[in-house]
This record gives C-alpha cells, structure tokens and sequence, in this order.
C-alpha cells in the first residue's frame, strides 16, 4: 500500500473522530447528555486498558511465552467482579472530594499534602512517558508494515517523522478537546465520547481478523484447536509465582494508571455504571482476547521464520492479499495506541498542573490567592504546555531508545512502577491511622526499588547498570545485585521487583504510620474518606478568619470563571438568608468553595490559595474528639463516648457563648439602671425645684407660666419613660391587644416618617432624607396599624439620631418574600438601611435585649428600650426583625404578615 495512502486514510480517521468529539461537545453543551452519560459509553472508555501494546503486543506475547498473555486481561477482570467494593468507595471518594487524578487522591487524603502530589506525579510520569513511546512504536511498525510490499520487510521510510507527526496530532487533539473545560469534574464528554467510538473500531478490527484467520486460514475452530495441540504453546509450563504476580500487577494497573483512574474515577458520571462496568468490561476483554492464541498459532505457521509476532494481526491479512482488512486492523491498533496516548496526556497534564506548576506560581506571586490577572488561563496554559510536554518527552524517549527490547518490554514494567502508589491508594481508603509520612517513606523507597530492581536493568548493558554490577553487585556487594536483592536468586526479574518493591513499600508505609501521629488535617480527611459512606460532606476544618467574601470571589472568577463563581455565591447566600448580597465566609461555606476549586486546580492548591486569603485553618474541638474516636487503634473510645464528648463540646460552647452574652448583658443592665436612675431623678428634681418657686409670692404672671411649663414637660417625660416600661411588660407577658384592620403600608410609613419628623415635614427629619420607591409600597395589610407605625417610628429615629454619616440617608424598601410568596401565609420584607457606619459584629447579637445599650444615653436621649419592644411587637404580629451585616450602614429588616395567624 502506498505511503501516502496509508498518511490519507490514517487522516479522515482522525478528522473523523474530531467530528465524534466536536458533535458530542456540541450534545453536552445544550444539556442533551443521556447517551454521552450511559453506562454503555462509560464501559467501553475503561477501554483505553486496551492499548496498542495489548492490540499487537498480546499475540506476540502469546507466540513467545504461551498462555501467560492471559493474566493481562485476567487482572482487570478479577477488579471488575471482585473488587467491586472498592471501585464504588474510590468513585464516591472522587466525588464527594472532587478529586482530578490519583496524585490529587493521594493527596488530599493525607492532609491535602502537595508534596504526595508531587511525588505521585514524578512517579506517573516517570512510568507513563516510555509507555507513551510504546505507542508511538506500535504505530509506527504498523505504517512500516503497511506501507512495505513484503511482510517481512521492516524498513521504514523515515519511522521517527512519523512518531513526530503521530505525537503532534495527538497533542493538538488532547489539546483542543482535553482543556475545553478547566474543571476535571465537568467531564470531557467529546473525549470520552470518541474513545467509545473507538473501542468499538479495535473490537471488531480484532473480531474481524481473528474470524478470517479461523475459518479463513485456518480451516475451522477444530482445525485451529489441532494446530494449537501441535504448537509450542501447548507444551507451555505455567510458572505459578509469575502467573499470580502479573495477574496481580494488572489488577493494581487497573485502579493506579493515571488514565484508568481518569475515565474509571474522574470521568465516571454515577457510580451505579459500575454495576453494568463489571461484567460488560470482562466481557469486552474476552471478546479482545478470544483469537489471540488462533492468531499467533497460525501467523507462525504460514508466516516466513523471523516475522515479527507482534504484527501478525496485520501481517496475516496482507500476506493473503485482505488490504481492507489489514487496514480496519490497522485502525483498530491506530485506535488501541491513539486513545491510550490521549487520556495519559490528560492525566498527567491535570497532575503537573496541579500539583507542581500551580503550586510553584503561587509560590512566586507575594500578592498569593489575590493576585491579578486570570488564573484560569495561567492553569488551561499550564495544562496545555503539559500535554505538549508529555507527548515530546514520550517521542525523545522513542528516539533516544530506538525500539530496543527496552522499549517492548515496558509495558509490564511501567505496570510494576505504577503499581507503587496501591499501598497507599487502599491503606488511605481503609486505614485510619495511615500518616502522610507513612505514604511518602512508602512511594519513596518502593519507586527507588523499582528503577534499581527492574526499570535501569531493561536497558542492558548499554544502560545506567553496567554488566559488573549486574552480576557482582555495586562495590562487589553480591546481597545488592539488582536481580538478586538479598540473595534471593533465581526469582524471575519481574516477580522479584514485584516482591522487593511492593513488600519494602508496603512495609515502610505501615512501619512509618505506626510510628507517628497523624496531624489534624489527616485526621479529619482520614475519617471522611475512609467512613465516606458515613458522611459524603467534607470536613470542615475552617475558622472563622480574616476571608473577606469579594474576595473569594475575586480568586474564584479567575479560576471557574464569572458564571460559574457567581452563581455558587447566590446560592449559597440563599442558603444563608441573604439573597441579594454576598454571603459570609463561614466554615461550611470555605469548604464549600475549597471543593469547588479542587475540580479545577487540585485540592492541594485549592486548600493553599483559600489558605491565603482566610488566614489559615483551625480544626474546632467537637471534630477533633470525633475522629480520635473514630481511629479505634490509637484511642480505645466506644461510640456513645463519642457522642457524649462531642455533645459536651457542644455544651461547653453554649456555655461559653451564653456567659459572654451574659456578661455583656449585666455589663448593659447596670448601665441601664444608671440611666434610668438618671432619668427618672432628673425630671423629678426639676419638678420639686420648680414647684418650690412657683409658691414664692412675688412671681410675676411670664414666670409661673414659664416654670409651669417646665414642670409639665418634665411630667411628660417621666411619663414616656413609664410609659416604655410598661408597653414592655405587658408585650413580655402577652397581656397586649391588638387591634387588627385592613391598611395600606404606604400609609402606615406615611404616619411613620411624619410622627419621625419635628418639622412635620416627609423628606427632611432633622437632615435625614428618606429614601424610598412608592410603587412598591401599596400593600393591604391586616394587621395593627399603631403598633406598626411604633415599629416603623423608631426604626427612623433611630437612623436620626445614630447615622452619623455627614448627609444622612435612609433607604425604605419593600419587597415580597420569595420564600413565601407562594405559601399559606405570603409575607412582606420591609427594610430601613442608612448610610452610617452600621453596628460592631460584636454587638449584634444583644441589640434587641431589653438592658441593651450601645452609645452614650445622655447624647441620644431615652432608655434604650426601643428595639426590645419592636422585637415584641413584631412577634405579637406574627413577625420578625433582624440585623442584616454587611450592608454598609446600619440594616434592619421587618418581615410582616400580610395577616397574622390568629387573624386568619
């Protein structure tokens, strides 16, 4: 087949999976996700396990080492049905945390620890970029073969151009469909999509050969069986410590390969798929490996000596003259190799991003979470350089390398490597007293020991290892031989890296975690994740700190972007009653955002940038008590100790918080009597002294009627104070009446801001200017118009007489009640909102008890018991009024009954 052919039709294939993954974006983005959502789609993209190593590589396996090509598909299939249990815990872990890749699960399990992050990623990398480079090899061995005219020809027109322009499509597609959205948990639906689509291709790609090379071939499934009988692969010897070691590695490959854990974690829309995963996926690999052994059985029978086995899919169908099914074989290797490469890339760039470029940009910006500038284009940029970056680095590594055997052994070797993160993948998942340390001491050494035991080894001679240290070990340290740790000799070189690396990892994971303590942070994670069925919430380890909310939300537009910023803070705000405004930087609400933004960056960044800005974290007590009683190895507390001690943290906390009320209250009450001793002795001694005088003989007329009126003004006074006192008492004790008739607000505020004013007049009391907007006042209510207009008259003067902003305004504004609107009983919000600046936080809490004073008395006037008695009035009216913060000035607002219960 010509070159340029070959080039032609690999490019349609490749425009055409463009047009799946442009179509399927296009479907998500108009919310038409229900088959771009199905557990079918979901299945078939677990398919990425399936790489042009398993497409090409398993029949050249199977020709050279018999069965064992099996424990390949055996390993996943063993996850599938098995482990089901922990595929769930590890997609509802990935949910609920909003993890983005096995790094980012590593760490935020351990406390939110970037540096496991970096580690895990190092370690992903490191593993993945030869695997990478295999892929590249197999597609280019299969352009050499496609493109010779005789099957035993290797040369290759020019094979490294190819993998570049190979490693360069599929970095433009990774590109463009990989970092559309910058939330990992938004899924990369167009992706996916096409690696459905492409799952299909390989399955019927091999279905299709292996159908012609049984029964047209090879004469029949019992001709082939015959042919199996006499081959040398029935007179394979199974090595049981091998069949059960690989077996095992491909299970771990399944859960720690940063692109299984994408599409089998991160991409998984609903946990329930697992269900139809687990035996649809098995399924699928039978299918993939049903005429593996037919295939390489008759490739050696009918192909020239020193064919290369790996190729036979290909090989067999040209050798018989089948172009067009060479090249569907073709594409379904294309597609085996293409989709492997793809997800990777997304993986690792999602890794790098995270938890090694972010982390050090952040580092360098002294203005940290708050900096300038759009983060997100700093992260899709980070992101999109990373995809590049991992795809040249898998090139140089194909090229350096040259497809030596190195290279077409890595598959099970980068297996081994990335098997390194399984201790403390399910010690994390289970164990509640593994520690960070732990974790690391384990990747560390375990890494370490799988580069020294197996990976610098593959390189032969030629390597890192020289054949001296091969063979006598470094400094002629016989026990230190790469291949024979110990002295353990005559193991098989991939069952003893399995054994040394996994056994000392998993032993300094264990040792180091039961040697130390977990921190708070671990702790608190720990139970979350491991008790996630328990409680799906996250753990709320934020304090209240110095968070302003503009500016979190500042730091969230520039990482989700403004829509979606924006409307996380309306809702939560609704959630918090304040629909409208910004809402407080509560606990609940930071941890909230932080796993908003872990989508995003990561948890560790996440967790670092709002660090930043709420001035780190606290862990409260009654939290601390819980987990140590969930970690029964440690602390030996029973359950109801547990429920005790946090119900006693609760307690002392009321405590607290009531005796500070308490204080403050006796503080105000003492104050109070002060004052109205003051009060009630001043006019009462005004009166005797004017009384005395006006019994002297010699007053002319002006002056008896001057001092009268002094006495009676000074009556009147006591007489209002009394008069308080009294309409609070009797509101307190319910004796009131209320007298109900049908009004129009606007009236009530009418007489209000009239009664307010000394002058008498509606725009002006004492330089206040009111502020309101008429067309939304015409309410009919049923209430108590004189108590009402109390209500309304105090709440303005008040604003008179505290506002001291140098042009006073009040702003009077009325509105339904969106969450009764609808209801049995609709209700109206009234709000009085001034300009001054407002009540301390501290305050807040006693201005409406009746002992409550927050400025001098003498300068204000009065007792300070106006606002206890709106509070009584509003509730005799089957009301309510609050303090709304953060409004700027001093806010207040009524919510009235269009009819109280009782009149209804």
């Amino acid at each position: 087949m010509a070159f340029d052919l070959l080039v032609g039709v690999s490019l349609i294939y490749v425009l055409f999976l463009f047009g799946i993954a442009f179509l399927a974006e296009r479907r998500a983005r108009r919310g038409q996700r229900e088959f771009l959502r199905s557990p079918l789609v979901y299945t078939l993209s677990l398919s990425i396990y399936c790489t042009g190593w398993t497409f090409y590589g398993a029949v050249g396996y199977a020709a050279r080492s018999g069965l064992e090509y099996l424990t390949i598909y055996l390993g996943p299939t063993v996850v599938l049905i098995g482990w089901w249990v922990v595929l769930r815990k590890l997609v509802r872990v990935g949910r609920t945390q909003r993890i983005t890749s096995v790094a980012d699960l590593i760490s935020s399990r351990f406390g939110k620890s970037n540096l496991l992050g970096v580690i895990v990623t190092l370690l992903a990398v490191v593993g993945t970029t030869p695997y990478i480079a295999l892929q590249l090899q197999s597609v280019v061995l299969a352009f050499g073969a496609m493109a010779q005219p005789g099957v035993s020809d290797w040369a290759r027109q020019d094979p490294t151009a190819t993998a570049l322009w190979v490693a360069a499509g599929l970095a433009l597609f990774t590109v463009l469909f990989g970092t559309r959205n910058l939330d990992a948990n938004e899924r990369h639906y167009g992706v996916v999509t096409a690696i459905a689509v492409e799952a299909v291709v390989k399955l019927v790609a091999l279905l299709a050969v292996g159908a012609f090379v049984t029964w047209g071939l090879g004469g029949g499934p019992g001709a082939v069986l015959d042919r199996i009988a006499a081959s040398p692969i029935a007179d394979w010897q199974i090595d049981r410590a091998r069949w059960v070691g690989l077996t095992f590695i491909s299970a771990a490959a399944v859960l720690c390969l940063p692109r299984m854990f994408q599409v089998l974690v991160v991409e998984n829309p609903d946990e329930g798929f697992l269900a139809t995963a687990g035996w649809a996926f098995p399924l699928y690999l039978m299918l993939m490996s049903l005429f593996v052994v037919p295939i390489a059985v008759v490739g050696l029978d009918r192909l020239p000596i020193g064919a290369n086995p790996d190729l036979f899919v290909l090989t067999l169908p040209l050798a018989e003259g089948r172009t067009g099914l060479a090249m569907l074989a073709f594409l379904g290797g294309f597609s085996s190799a293409t989709s492997m490469v793809i997800v990777a890339a997304i993986a690792l760039s999602t890794m790098v991003s995270n938890h090694i470029v972010m982390p050090l940009w952040l580092s360098r910006r002294r203005d940290g979470a708050t900096m300038a500038g759009d983060v997100r284009q700093v992260v899709l940029l980070a992101r999109r350089l990373s995809i590049a970056g991992v795809l040249l680095l898998g090139y140089l590594y194909y090229r350096i390398s040259g497809g030596t055997e190195a290279l077409a052994a890595i598959g099970l070797i980068s297996f081994i490597g990335i098997a390194q993160v399984l201790p403390a993948m399910l010690g994390g998942l289970y164990w509640r007293g593994a520690t960070r340390n732990g974790a690391a001491a384990g990747l560390v050494l375990g890494f370490a020991v799988w580069a020294y035991t197996l990976f610098l080894p593959s390189f032969g001679a030629s390597g890192l290892l020289s054949e001296a240290i091969m063979a006598e070990g470094p400094f002629g340290l016989g026990w230190l031989r790469p291949q024979a740790l110990m002295g353990f000799a005559g193991l098989d070189p991939l069952v003893h890296a399995i054994l040394w690396s996994l056994g000392l990892n998993t032993l300094a994971f264990c040792g180091v975690s039961l040697l130390g303590f977990p921190g708070p942070m671990e702790r608190l994670q720990g139970a979350q994740v491991v008790n996630v069925f328990d409680h799906t919430s996250a753990a709320r380890g934020w304090a209240h700190g110095g968070a302003e909310a503009e500016d979190l939300l500042m730091m969230a537009q520039r990482i989700i972007g403004p829509a979606q910023a924006q409307a996380v803070f309306q809702r939560e705000a609704a959630a918090q009653g304040k629909a409208g405004y910004l809402p407080e930087a509560t606990p609940e609400f930071l941890d909230l955002l932080e796993r908003e933004l872990a989508g995003s960056v990561g948890a560790a960044t996440a967790h670092a940038m709002i660090a930043q800005i709420a001035g780190g974290t606290a862990v409260r007590v009654e939290d601390l008590m819980r987990v140590a009683d969930e970690t029964q190895q440690m602390l030996e507390y029973s359950s109801q100790l547990e429920a005790k001690s946090a119900e006693l943290a609760r307690t002392a906390r009321a405590l607290r918080d009531a005796n500070e009320k308490l204080t403050d209250l006796s503080v105000q009450k003492d104050a109070f009597l002060s004052q109205i001793s003051h009060e009630l002795r001043t006019p009462m001694t005004s009166i005797r002294a004017f009384s005395e005088i006006l019994g002297e003989p010699d007053l002319n007329p002006a002056q008896q009627a001057r001092y009268s009126g002094i006495i009676h003004d000074e009556a009147m006074r006591l007489t209002r104070l009394l008069d308080d006192l009294l309409d609070l008492s009797v509101l307190e004790n319910a004796q009131v009446s209320l007298n109900l008739s049908r009004v129009r607000l606007s009236d009530v505020i009418d007489r209000a801001v009239t009664a307010a004013s000394p002058q008498g007049g509606e725009g002006d009391t004492r330089h206040l200017r009111i502020d309101r907007v008429p067309g939304r006042e015409p309410v009919e209510l049923l209430t108590d118009a004189d108590r009402l207009t109390q209500v309304f008259i105090n709440l303005i003067g008040n604003a008179r007489k505290y506002c001291e902003a140098s042009e006073p305004v009040l702003k009077i504004r009325v509105r339904a009640d969106p969450a009764t609107s609808e209801g049995p009983r609709p209700r109206i919000l009234v709000d009085f909102i001034d300009n001054g600046t407002g009540i301390p936080e501290r305050s807040q809490d006693i201005i409406f008890e009746k002992f409550s004073r927050l400025t001098d008395t003498a300068a204000a006037g009065g007792a300070g018991l106006g606002l206890a008695i709106c509070r009584e009035i509003m509730a005799r009216l089957g009301g309510d009024i609050a303090y709304l913060p953060g409004q700027g000035g001093a806010a207040f607002r009524l919510t009235v009954p269009l009819a109280p219960a009782a009149a209804r």
